[in-house]
């Protein structure tokens, strides 16, 4: 086994040319994704072919455009020729259209079909992520047939987890486990051991309602066929959980308060960050404005009873807090095709209960905090205290449940006219109940304290 040797930064990188230290392809792709660019693109470049190929399906998106950049034709094409049609087609993505001509006229003329068809197809549609290399056979194929048809294509095949049973007119008509064509007679045929019970998409189906099919069906693999039934290719969850993993890094960065990143955050400069997050900051801090605003307001009634103004923060936090919470939940089961459009009056019922007895609980903590801080005179409210307390008490009732409401029935709101519901941020929520609160906190005192302290 020949090695090869290079140095970089006064460190010798040690390389195999046939086998990288016999490591897997997902470690190779680790260790140089480590290294500097100029550095990573002379290791790739020392890989054999098919280590080529095998590493750089597993490095990040961002790697794989800089390595792809830095190859020859002859070495992009090998590359380009050999990947998974579904993971050259993510790689195409990224790239722009001329770049893509340039790397379409690379491919072989049948590897140029299938990656021409496959870009064909709508960017949020399922079709994207499928591949044509599965093992298909006609119904009226024997047990020996399909596993000498095996034999012969399915080197190339994605998954041999499902054997794909078309009619003449290639028309999906059932799938069937390798297991039980392994534990068949040799002579049964195919019409034989399948039910015409099976699970498809077709490829117009956005990628999103794909994420509940595998989890409803639990499914490895699923068949991707045209509105006519035809069998045009398959995908597998590997694929599906990527997608996944980059649907739920933007929601977080969304519900975090800022528009989701491009790339990684380590891959993310810092002017490019700053562009991410400035623009929610501003909204946000626009927002806020409007409590100060709703605060002068009442610059009366803060004057006639600066107890009041202690308990400002409390308040408005608690809020904050519940319609946080109430955001994350349903955010979350819209994502996982817990809630639809239609659960909103569900929703709302539910979310009424538990505002109005989580209010409750945190009012019944504030005037008993209260009532403990006069009677050991660790604060004086004065005479009316037990009045702040009720002040109080019924203030984080009503604004814990007018949180909880708010925040539940945004991402309803967001998704009726077509927005992400992930824009209904935490911080979002909150500012919107900081300023509706001290209306209701403020409005409740003065019909409590009256012709007392106000």
């Amino acid at each position: 086994m020949k090695r090869a040797y290079f140095c970089t930064k006064g460190k010798t990188i040690k390389l195999m040319e046939n086998n990288m230290l016999n490591q897997h392809p997902a470690d190779i792709a680790e260790q140089l994704s480590g290294l500097d660019v100029k550095s990573r693109n002379i290791a790739f470049y020392m890989l054999s072919n098919d280590e080529k190929v095998e590493v750089f399906s597993y490095f990040d998106p961002t790697i794989q455009q800089e390595i792809v950049k830095s190859l020859t034709d002859k070495d992009l094409a090998e590359v380009l020729n050999n990947l998974d049609p579904d993971d050259r087609t993510e790689l195409l993505e990224n790239f722009p259209d001329e770049l893509i001509k340039h790397f379409i006229n690379l491919l072989n003329p049948e590897e140029r079909t299938i990656a021409l068809n496959l870009i064909g197809y709508n960017e949020d549609s399922i079709a994207r992520l499928m591949t044509p290399n599965y093992v298909q056979v006609k119904e009226n194929y024997t047990v020996k047939q399909v596993l000498h048809h095996i034999k012969k294509y399915g080197k190339k095949a994605e998954t041999l987890n499902y054997i794909f049973i078309v009619d003449g007119k290639n028309r999906l008509i059932d799938d069937l486990k390798i297991g039980e064509i392994l534990l068949a007679d040799e002579e049964t045929k195919m019409e034989e051991l399948i039910d015409h019970n099976f699970v498809s998409l077709t490829t117009v189906t956005p990628i999103e309602d794909a994420f509940e099919v595998f989890e409803k069906y639990d499914r490895s693999t699923i068949p991707i066929v045209t509105e006519s039934g035809v069998l045009v290719g398959i995908v597998t969850f590997d694929d599906i959980l990527d997608r996944m993993k980059m649907r739920d890094t933007e929601d977080i960065q969304k519900f975090g308060g800022m528009e989701e990143l491009d790339v990684s955050y380590t891959k993310t400069p810092i002017l490019e960050l700053i562009k991410k997050r400035a623009g929610w900051l501003v909204i946000l801090f626009v927002g806020e404005m409007f409590t100060a605003s709703a605060m002068s307001y009442y610059d009366d009634e803060i004057a006639k009873a600066i107890v009041l103004a202690l308990f400002v923060p409390l308040i408005i936090s608690s809020g904050g807090n519940s319609g946080s919470q109430a955001a994350s939940l349903i955010i979350r089961a819209m994502a996982l095709g817990e809630l639809k459009l239609k659960d909103w009056w569900y929703v709302m019922k539910k979310e009424f209960t538990s505002g109005l007895i989580l209010g409750g609980i945190l009012g019944v903590v504030g005037f008993i905090r209260i009532a403990i801080w006069q009677q050991l005179g660790i604060y004086d409210y004065g005479e009316y205290w037990m009045y702040i307390a009720i002040t109080v008490a019924l203030s984080l009732i009503a604004i814990v449940l007018w949180g909880t409401l708010s925040g539940s029935l945004v991402p309803f709101i967001l998704r009726r006219i077509g927005f992400d519901p992930a824009t209904a941020s935490s911080p979002f929520v909150a500012t919107l109940v900081d300023v509706s609160g001290l209306i209701i906190y403020f409005t409740i005192s003065a019909a409590i304290l009256s012709g007392k302290l106000l």
